[in-house]
């Protein structure tokens, strides 16, 4: 929404309002102005929740109630939105900033016990317990694939801020979700599809892998593929919700908002495509996206 108003505002000078809900609000006029949008949009804000409440409750929110922002009657207070003239801060056109580099790769030396904590503090683990990515361990990871450490497979603008995703935090991830160095160039290629979406719907995720890797790495697509019994389907799985966390900035309440969230993205339904057991005429499904039948590819959807 913000991105719309801003270039409703910047390419077509046509005053715009962002109307949300009362959850996110200060998520929108701070850390989405800060790292994501980097142009002050004026809002007005209902009180939450919006979606799947009856019309009279929505009539009421507009003509009979206040501006969660403003605090005033909400049709003036978004009426005021539009008129009253732009502030010193309101002028500003962006851009965001650019993605800020970590001032240190390592921590300080701790017990087992802390440093568990400190991830668990920072709100970078599933709250299972994780390996801990000490040099030695985030080395042997990178031996997984050809890729230089500090090459970037993408840079993040939403929801945690611009950031860069570099072959090291991947691994660093992949570490701490329990991976070895050959799970790495699958959880390489799913890392472009970082971070896992939220809304205040429960949505989960699909992982759906293809091609000859599948053997190489021993991922399951036969009997209980869905349940928590192979090691690959697993911690591939894990490492696409720790990567979210951590290099994505995804974090309850602060940049995601779902009302009752799901299990399933623990693992992200995190599977291997069953090609031999296909149907006589039946293309695999990379294959049938135009990939060749030797590629290794990750088809990744919202549930």
């Amino acid at each position: 929404m913000s991105r719309n108003c801003k270039t409703l505002e910047q390419n077509y000078n046509i005053p715009t309002v962002g109307g949300t809900a009362a959850n996110v609000i200060d998520y929108a006029q701070d850390h989405d102005f800060k790292y994501t949008n980097g142009s002050p949009i004026r809002y007005i804000a209902f009180p939450f929740p919006v979606a799947g409440q009856p019309q009279s409750v929505h009539h009421q929110y507009i003509f009979e109630g206040r501006d969660v922002v403003s605090g005033k009657p909400m049709m003036q207070a978004f009426i005021d939105a539009l008129t009253v003239p732009l502030t010193e801060r309101e002028k500003y056109k962006g851009p965001a900033p650019e993605p800020q580099q970590a001032e240190s790769r390592f921590l300080g030396t701790d017990t087992e016990e802390n440093l568990q904590q400190l991830f668990k503090d920072l709100d970078y683990t599933d709250y299972l317990p994780i390996i801990l990515p000490t040099e030695e361990r985030v080395a042997e990871m990178l031996k997984g694939t050809s890729h230089k450490p500090d090459e970037v497979i993408k840079i993040l603008d939403w929801p945690g801020g611009k950031r860069e995703v570099t072959v090291e935090r991947v691994a660093i991830c992949a570490v701490m979700a329990g991976a070895k160095p050959e799970h790495l160039p699958v959880i390489l290629a799913l890392a472009n599809h970082i971070p896992f979406g939220n809304s205040t719907s429960s949505m989960a995720n699909m992982i759906l892998v293809n091609g000859p890797i599948r053997d190489e790495i021993g991922m399951n697509y036969g009997h209980n593929v869905m349940g928590p019994h192979n090691e690959a389907n697993s911690v591939i799985g894990r490492s696409y919700t720790i990567m979210s966390k951590t290099i994505g900035g995804l974090h309850s309440g602060k940049t995601t908002w779902s009302s009752l969230g799901s299990t399933m993205q623990y693992n992200n339904v995190c599977i291997a495509e069953n090609e031999e057991a296909l149907p006589e005429g039946w293309e695999p499904f990379h294959v049938q996206m135009g990939f060749k039948p030797n590629r290794l590819v990750i088809y990744f959807q919202r549930i």
